[in-house]
């Protein structure tokens, strides 16, 4: 079972394409910011599902374009993707920062390394605000769902941002008692 199916299946049963357009999608909806897909992983995915039956690709050609396959979502698939959706919406939600690898950590280096790490990760995280932000201004007109995603992603920034100003303060204030 695994998110990255989900994701393509669903891209596929939205509309038939090819995986160059599910990768397409993907960059354009920002869906690799919240879910953990990389390019070459999208393509080894399509061939893996329609290996296994879940979709079904047909060899189409556009004027002069290359050939290109176009898949689409099999009664198989849509069972499997109605199971993914069913399995995962029930599992426990576990938010997973790579962030945490340095935080677990910050009792392991000098302040001013704690300091410049913190700093690093409070830029990051303005920077995703701002993108976040961004993008629910420039998408007013999004459908519900991209639109509440979007809505998540910034409430999760907003809340990363205020815990790490509160935390770097704390250290900022270990620097001046010294």
């Amino acid at each position: 079972m695994s998110t990255i199916d989900l994701i393509v299946l669903g891209l596929v049963k939205q509309r038939p394409q090819g995986a160059y357009d599910i990768q397409k999608e993907l960059e354009s909806r920002n869906i690799s910011r919240w879910v953990r897909v990389s390019v070459p992983s999208i393509y080894k995915k399509v061939i893996q599902l329609e290996e296994k039956g879940y979709i079904r690709g047909s060899i189409t050609k556009e004027g002069k374009m290359p050939e290109k396959a176009v898949y689409q979502l099999t009664e198989k698939g849509n069972t499997y993707f109605l199971e993914l959706m069913e399995k995962i919406s029930d599992q426990t939600v576990n938010i997973f920062l790579d962030l945490n690898a340095v935080i677990v950590n910050l009792e392991s280096v000098s302040l001013e390394t704690k300091l410049k790490c913190l700093m690093q990760i409070e830029s990051n995280i303005l920077n995703l605000v701002e993108t976040l932000n961004e993008n629910i201004i420039a998408k007013p007109h999004s459908p519900m769902i991209g639109k509440s995603v979007l809505e998540q992603q910034f409430a999760l920034a907003e809340t990363l941002k205020n815990w790490i100003a509160q935390l770097k303060s704390q250290y900022e204030k270990e620097l001046d008692d010294e």
